[in-house]
């Protein structure tokens, strides 16, 4: 039995004990992490495809430690030009496990909670960041009163 899950902007063809680097996840080593989104499951049965995703269908993993990859050199050159740049670079990754994939989504159902948690804090500063942007919004109407003024002063200063 395999499953192809998207995370981080890719895919992944996992199958049960299968060990996989992802782009970083916020998660400690040792714990589980739910994949919820499956996008076909193939096993003895057949391959069901999602639409573009497989509704109820989840892939538990847990964190086998936080890395970073293998250098990357960024080597940059203009020829004739006496110019030549070279950076590197050490993209952060997580190592996964998969432990179990469920058509069903029976272990989806623990996660939930912790995600509607984190939903409802940002709604909270969202109402904060409006009362604060009207202040700026009549502070910059007051000052565009008091240029239209002066310029309406020099006016009368040049017809005299």
């Amino acid at each position: 039995m395999f499953a192809v899950v998207k995370t981080g902007g890719k895919q992944y063809r996992v199958a049960k004990d299968d060990v996989i680097r992802v782009e970083k996840l916020d998660a400690e080593a040792g714990e589980t992490v739910i994949l919820d989104e499956v996008l076909m499951v193939s096993d003895e049965n057949g391959a069901k495809t999602g639409t573009p995703l497989l509704e109820g269908a989840a892939v538990e993993a847990e964190v086998v430690e936080q890395t970073r990859n293998k250098k990357i050199i960024i080597y940059k050159k203009k020829r004739r030009q006496n110019y030549r740049r070279k950076k590197g670079h050490r993209q952060q990754v997580t190592v996964l496990k998969v432990v179990d994939i469920s058509l069903d989504g029976s272990k989806k159902k623990a996660k939930a909670p912790a995600k509607a948690k984190t939903e409802a804090a940002p709604a909270a500063d969202t109402g904060a960041a409006e009362a604060k942007a009207a202040p700026k919004k009549a502070a910059a109407k007051k000052t565009a009163k008091k240029t239209a003024a002066k310029k309406a002063a020099a006016k009368k200063s040049d017809a005299e």
